[in-house]
C-alpha cells in the first residue's frame, strides 16, 4: 500500500508550511496575536503572550549555556507554562525530551541518563525529585544537568538572539513508551513532525477554529501530537485538568461536560479509555455535543468496538482508529467508521486503513520484499515521517531502520507488527509480535507469523464470546522451555459460562486442534501499563496442569488420563494445608476481614458457596452437588448429573474445579502471595507460590 503525497504541500491560503515548527507557531502569534493559544482551567494564553514569554525563557535557557544542537528536558506539570518551556526550548536550537514529573523513579533516571540533557526546565514543585533523579546519573556520564524553574528563574540580563535552526535539525526525542522493553529515544527533527502535521492537518480538516482537547501525558508522543496539530494551526488547545492516561482515579464521567463547555471539537484518546467512555456513554445515553471528530490509537482496537462508539457519537461525529510508532512521527494510518456498515466478524478484526498523505505503509514477507494482498506479514512504514533512528542504540537503529529498494526513499521502519492488506487497500492490524511471543529478532519470518496469526484467531474468537468483554491470547513459559498459548478474558461474572474451563471448551469446538490455547483464565482486569497498554510481563500463569479440569467423560468421577491413582503426596500436601488453614483462621476463610466482621462477597479469592476455597476442596462431599458418593481416600466424586463442584476436579473427574492463580489475599500470618496485577517474577522459589482461586474451570 503506497499513499504517495508530498508532506510539504500547500496550505490553506497559499502558504507553504514553514522550515521549523516554532517559525509556523511564530506567524501565528504574528497574524492573530490575540487569538487563544492554549487554556487550561482558568489559565489561558494567546498566541501573542506564549511567544513573547517562550522568547524570554530562550534567553535564560541561552545564558544557562544551553546551545544549539544540544538537549533540554522539559518536565512540569499540566498547565500553559509546559508549552511555553517547550516552544522556548524550540527557539533555543535545542531538541526537548519530554519528561513526565511524576513519573516513577526508576523511569526518570533511566531517561535524564540516557538523554544526557544539558538542562532540565521544570518547577518548583519538582525541582527536589528531579535533582535527585538527574544527580543519580553514573559513569560514563561525566556532568549533570542543570535544573531552570520556569517560576523561580531570574530575567535574563541581554536580548535573545534566535540561532539558525533548519527542518534537518533536531526538534525533540520521544521516548517509547517501553510495553516491550526499555524505553529508547526515537529522534525526531523538525521536518518529521511538519510531514506529520500536513498529513493530519489534510485527513482531518483542522482549521483555526478547532478546539483541541489534550488528555495524554507529556511524556507521550500523542502529547506532541495534540499540541503540534492545535499550535501549528492556529487553533486553540485546550488541557484537561486531569490526566486520563496516568491517573487511574480521574473521574471519566467529567469528560463529557467539559468537552460540552469548552466547545470542544477534536480529541484523541487512547484505546483504554475509549472503551471506558464507550461504557459511559451507553450507560447514560449521553454523547460528545460539537465533537466532529474523535481519534483513537496505541493499541489494538476491533472494529466492533469502533462501530459500536461510532453509533453512540452519531454521524456528526468521525470516529477514526490510528496506527503508528513513535519511530515515524506518531500516525502513520487510519480507518474512519463513518458510512461502514456493521459487518459478521467485527469483533475478530482490526482496520487501521489507509495511510496518511506523505506516508508509505507496506506488508513485507520473509524476503523483505512486499506480499500480494490478503499474505499476513511484517507491517513497514516509509516516507517523511521517518526520524532517524534511536539515541545512542546504533544496533537497533539498524536493525528496524533498513534499506529498502521498493521504497522511493529507499528507507523503511519495521515495526515488529502484523498486518494483511486486504483486497480493498485497507490495512488489516493483526498483532504486535512481541506482545504475543515476547521479544523476537524478525518478525516475517514464516514461524513468528503463523504463531502470531493463531493467537489472534484465538483472540478474536474469545472476544466474541457473549460472557467476554476483553481478551488477549498470548504464549507464556508455563514451566521453563515449555511455552504454551494461553487466553486471558476479562469476563462478567454473573453471564453463562464465564469461567476458564467453559471458555476452553468453547475455543476447543471452534479452533482447529493445533490451535486451542492451553487454558484459559479469567481476570477482573487485564495489567495495564502506565501508558495503558497491556502489561504483558504481569499477566499471572495459568493453573498446573495437573490441577486443570479434565475433559467430562461418559463416566462420573472417572480420573484423567496420567493422573495417579489416590493423587499423590502434591494432592496429599494440598489437602493438609488446607485443613491447617481452615482450622486456624475460620474467619478468614468465610470471607470475613477480621474475626467481627461481616462476611464480604468482595473477594472471589477467599470466598465460596461454602466459604473457604481449601475446606471446601478437602471435604468428602462437594457443596455443589447434593448427591454424591465419597470415592477412595475421602476426595469427592460427582454424579453425573451435576455440571458444577467445589472439590478437586483434576482428581475427581469433575468438569469444574478450583484453580489455582495469582492473588494478594493471605491468611494472617501465612506467607504473602502477589497481587493479580503484579505477580512475582516467573523464576526462582516465587513461581511456586499459588493460592487458591474460586474460578471454575
Amino acid at each position: 500500500m503506497t499513499a504517495e503525497t508530498t508532506a510539504d504541500g500547500e496550505r490553506a491560503g497559499g502558504e507553504r508550511a514553514g522550515g521549523t515548527l516554532h517559525g509556523l507557531i511564530e506567524r501565528h502569534a504574528r497574524r492573530t496575536p490575540t487569538a487563544v493559544a492554549v487554556r487550561c482551567g482558568e489559565q489561558e494564553l494567546t498566541y501573542g503572550q506564549l511567544d513573547e514569554r517562550a522568547e524570554r525563557l530562550a534567553a535564560v535557557l541561552a545564558e544557562r549555556g544551553l546551545a544549539p544542537g544540544g538537549r533540554a528536558a522539559v518536565a512540569l506539570g499540566r498547565g500553559t507554562a509546559v508549552y511555553v518551556a517547550l516552544l522556548a526550548v524550540l527557539k533555543a536550537g535545542v531538541a526537548y525530551v519530554p519528561v513526565e514529573p511524576t513519573a516513577p523513579d526508576a523511569l526518570l533516571r533511566h531517561v535524564l541518563a540516557d538523554a544526557a540533557p544539558d538542562v532540565v526546565v521544570t518547577e518548583e514543585a519538582h525541582r527536589i525529585r528531579l535533582a535527585d533523579a538527574a544527580g543519580a546519573q553514573v559513569a560514563p556520564v561525566a556532568r549533570v544537568a542543570q535544573l531552570v524553574c520556569v517560576d523561580t528563574a531570574a530575567p535574563a540580563r541581554a536580548p535573545f538572539a534566535p540561532p539558525e535552526v533548519g527542518p534537518s535539525d533536531l526538534a525533540c526525542v520521544f521516548y517509547t513508551s517501553g510495553s516491550t522493553g526499555l524505553p529508547a529515544g526515537a529522534l525526531v527533527e523538525h521536518r518529521n513532525l511538519l510531514a506529520a502535521y500536513e498529513g493530519w492537518r489534510e485527513a482531518y480538516g483542522l482549521s483555526a477554529e478547532d478546539r483541541i482537547l489534550q488528555t495524554a501525558s507529556l511524556e507521550f508522543d500523542v502529547f506532541t501530537a495534540d499540541w503540534v496539530r492545535a499550535l501549528c494551526t492556529g487553533a486553540t488547545l485546550v488541557v484537561t485538568p486531569f490526566n486520563l492516561t496516568l491517573d487511574r482515579t480521574a473521574d471519566l464521567g467529567a469528560l463529557p461536560a467539559l468537552v460540552a463547555a469548552e466547545r470542544i471539537t477534536v480529541l484523541e484518546l487512547n484505546v483504554r479509555t475509549a472503551r471506558r467512555l464507550t461504557a459511559l456513554l451507553a450507560a447514560g445515553g449521553g454523547g460528545l455535543p460539537g465533537v466532529r471528530l474523535l481519534t483513537v490509537g496505541a493499541e489494538k482496537w476491533y472494529l466492533d468496538e469502533q462501530l459500536g462508539l461510532q453509533r453512540l457519537l452519531g454521524e456528526g461525529t468521525r470516529v477514526l482508529n490510528v496506527y503508528g510508532l513513535a519511530e515515524a512521527t506518531v500516525d502513520s494510518t487510519y480507518f474512519d467508521a463513518q458510512g461502514t456498515a456493521a459487518a459478521e466478524g467485527a469483533e475478530r478484526v482490526s482496520l487501521v486503513g489507509r495511510p496518511f498523505p506523505g506516508t508509505r505503509v507496506y506488508v513485507l514477507g520473509p524476503d523483505g520484499t512486499p506480499v500480494e494482498h490478503g499474505t499476513t506479514g511484517e507491517i513497514a512504514i516509509g516516507g517523511a515521517g521517518l526520524t532517524r533512528g534511536y539515541l545512542g542504540r546504533p544496533a537497533d537503529t539498524a536493525r528496524r531502520f533498513v534499506r529498502a529498494d521498493f521504497d522511493p526513499d529507499g528507507r523503511v521502519l519495521l515495526t515488529g507488527d502484523l498486518g494483511v492488506l486486504r483486497a480493498d487497500g485497507v490495512l488489516e492490524f493483526t498483532a504486535r509480535a512481541a506482545n504475543v511471543l515476547g521479544p523476537v529478532p524478525h518478525a516475517r519470518k514464516a514461524s513468528v507469523v503463523s504463531r502470531v496469526v493463531a493467537a489472534a484467531r484465538a483472540e478474536g474468537l474469545l472476544r466474541a464470546h457473549p460472557a467476554v468483554r476483553e481478551a488477549v491470547v498470548v504464549e507464556v513459559d508455563v514451566r521453563p522451555g515449555q511455552r504454551r498459548e494461553v487466553g486471558y478474558a476479562v469476563t462478567d461474572p454473573a453471564a453463562d459460562g464465564a469461567d476458564g474451563w467453559s471458555l476452553s471448551q468453547y475455543l476447543t469446538a471452534e479452533l482447529p486442534a493445533g490451535e486451542v490455547p492451553a487454558a484459559v483464565v479469567p481476570l477482573p482486569e487485564l495489567p495495564r501499563t502506565r501508558a495503558g497498554k497491556l502489561d504483558r510481563a504481569a499477566l499471572p500463569l495459568p493453573a498446573p496442569p495437573q490441577h486443570a479440569a479434565p475433559a467430562r467423560s461418559g463416566k462420573a468421577g472417572s480420573r484423567p488420563a496420567g493422573s495417579r491413582k489416590g493423587g499423590g503426596k502434591a494432592g496429599a500436601g494440598v489437602a493438609r494445608r488446607a485443613r491447617r488453614v481452615a482450622s486456624r483462621w475460620p474467619w478468614w476463610c468465610s470471607g470475613r476481614s477480621s474475626p467481627g466482621s461481616p462476611p464480604t462477597s468482595s473477594s472471589p479469592v477467599r470466598r465460596t458457596s461454602r466459604g473457604c476455597p481449601p475446606a471446601t476442596t478437602s471435604a468428602s462431599i462437594c457443596s455443589t452437588c447434593a448427591r454424591t458418593s465419597p470415592s477412595a481416600r475421602g476426595r469427592p466424586s460427582c454424579s453425573s448429573a451435576s455440571r458444577r463442584c467445589c472439590g478437586r476436579a483434576a482428581r475427581s473427574g469433575c468438569p469444574s474445579a478450583l484453580t489455582w492463580r495469582w492473588s494478594g489475599c493471605s491468611p494472617p500470618g501465612g506467607r504473602r502471595t502477589t497481587s493479580t496485577g503484579s505477580p512475582t517474577p516467573r523464576t526462582g522459589p516465587a513461581r511456586r507460590r499459588w493460592s487458591w482461586s474460586s474460578t471454575s474451570r
